[in-house]
């Protein structure tokens, strides 16, 4: 059963055109057999009348001529497909042979021998089979001597014989492909723009509404969906904002509290204070960026892809010289991809941070266009993510207890971060243990 599934389309067009097509091409053979089976009868038919009436007319001329000269008469007539005359002294059809069949005795028309006027009716009429369903032997006895034996086979019938007719049926068929096809993509269209728009959603809150015309229910579902996005919209915007000022009133108590914390004669306590302080504005300042979203609002334009990660790796290098050797780069030396450059360097910074903080190194691979997608692979030698884990980390705020606690730094909107990024770009980001031991952060990212 996989090859039905194989050659079942995945378009909602595609499966249309299939079950069109597909009824189409059974009634269209269900046209031709019965028009096939309507002409053998007619072609039977005609043969059948040939067959007779060029038997009758032999017969008739036989009679007016000598016995001596039937043999030649005979050697001379023109007689059609399927009937053949011999002058023989005794006759071929016994009577101990097999009887014809009845319809074929009246489709020849063979019973008005035996009813023909009296002076063309033979004395003696013979009929029979040739140990052949469709062969018959007739035998007239003339009436002074001899017997006109005939040898009669319905020829093979010819229902495809006329090329106007098959001509005319494929070019029937391909004008009935060409509509079939042409509405069912006409008629498919609005659902594939709602798709496509839904698509556009995903990547940006702020995509253009979905034109509301075409038919009734169309119309009705784009009507639908725009309303769903400016829903979207407008709560998404109302978070931020509620966020942002939540920030922004938070700045000046936490400004406040560094100043007083700078008269605390404990340096210790003052350290451990200012250190809080500056954990906090971390954690709001990334509360903020991960709720605005700032990676939809930048421009697309053409990025060097391998540049941009080398330069990532670089910058983490320089933040932590203790672990330069081990932050490498493998790929080629130039990818172009049309990308929104900053979102897409902080979403690489991340990823590349959480490898060398909680993994002590970082591989980063570039691999070139491989079925209109590129890849990119993160590789650290950490102790790993528990397989229940590795999708709930890139929820928010979402920590380990083994290696993301807050002496690190981390405030769990990294991975969300860079996952909110790649897919704004129309990819995704996973993370996949490695065999060897640590984990591989695998992002795509369409070319």
């Amino acid at each position: 059963m996989r090859w039905l599934r194989w050659l079942w389309p995945q378009t909602l067009a595609g499966r249309t055109a299939l079950v069109l097509l597909t009824g189409l091409i059974l009634v269209q053979v269900a046209g031709l057999t019965i028009h096939a089976l309507d002409r053998v009868d007619l072609q039977r038919f005609q043969q059948a009348r040939e067959i007779s009436q060029r038997s009758y007319g032999a017969w008739r001329s036989l009679l007016q001529v000598a016995p001596e000269r039937r043999r030649g008469l005979v050697d001379d007539l023109d007689m059609p497909p399927g009937l053949s005359l011999t002058v023989d002294d005794d006759a071929l059809a016994k009577p101990g042979f097999p009887p014809p069949p009845p319809q074929l005795i009246r489709l020849l028309r063979l019973d008005g021998l035996r009813h023909a006027p009296p002076r063309f009716r033979p004395r003696e009429v013979l009929i029979a089979t040739d140990r052949h369903p469709g062969r018959l032997m007739v035998s007239l006895r003339f009436p002074d001597q001899g017997w006109l034996n005939l040898r009669l086979e319905m020829p093979p019938p010819r229902p495809w014989h006329s090329e106007t007719f098959l001509v005319a049926f494929v070019l029937m068929t391909l004008a009935a492909v060409a509509l079939t096809l042409w509405a069912v993509r006409r008629l498919t269209r609005p659902v594939a723009a709602l798709a496509a728009a839904a698509d556009r959603l995903g990547r940006d809150v702020n995509a253009t509404p979905l034109p509301e015309t075409g038919p009734a229910e169309v119309a009705t579902a784009a009507r639908a969906f725009n309303t769903m996005a400016e829903r979207i919209r407008r709560f998404v915007g109302d978070r931020t904002q509620m966020l942002a000022a939540i920030g922004h009133d938070l700045k000046t108590p936490i400004t406040r509290l560094k100043l007083r914390a700078e008269f605390l004669d404990d340096d210790e306590q003052r350290r451990k204070m200012l250190a809080d302080l500056d954990e906090m504005e971390a954690m709001i300042a990334a509360t903020l960026a991960f709720a605005r979203d700032d990676s939809t609002r930048e421009p697309s334009v053409p990025v060097d892809l391998a540049s941009l990660c080398r330069t990532v790796l670089d910058e983490a290098a320089d933040a932590r010289p203790d672990h330069a050797d081990s932050i490498t780069y493998e790929g080629p030396e130039h990818l172009t991809v049309a990308a929104r450059p900053g979102s897409l360097k902080r979403a690489l910074a991340n990823l590349v941070a959480n490898a060398v903080i909680y993994g002590g190194s970082a591989r980063l691979a570039l691999a070139p266009p491989v079925a209109g997608s590129i890849r990119i692979a993160v590789e650290d030698d950490g102790p790993g993510v528990p397989e229940a884990d590795l999708e709930t980390v890139f929820q928010p705020f979402r920590r380990l207890e083994e290696s993301r606690n807050r002496e690190t730094g981390g405030t769990g909107l990294g991975l969300p971060i860079a996952r909110n990024i790649f897919r704004a770009h129309g990819g995704d980001v996973v993370l996949r243990n490695r065999p060897q031991g640590g984990i591989a952060a695998i992002a795509t990212i369409p070319v």
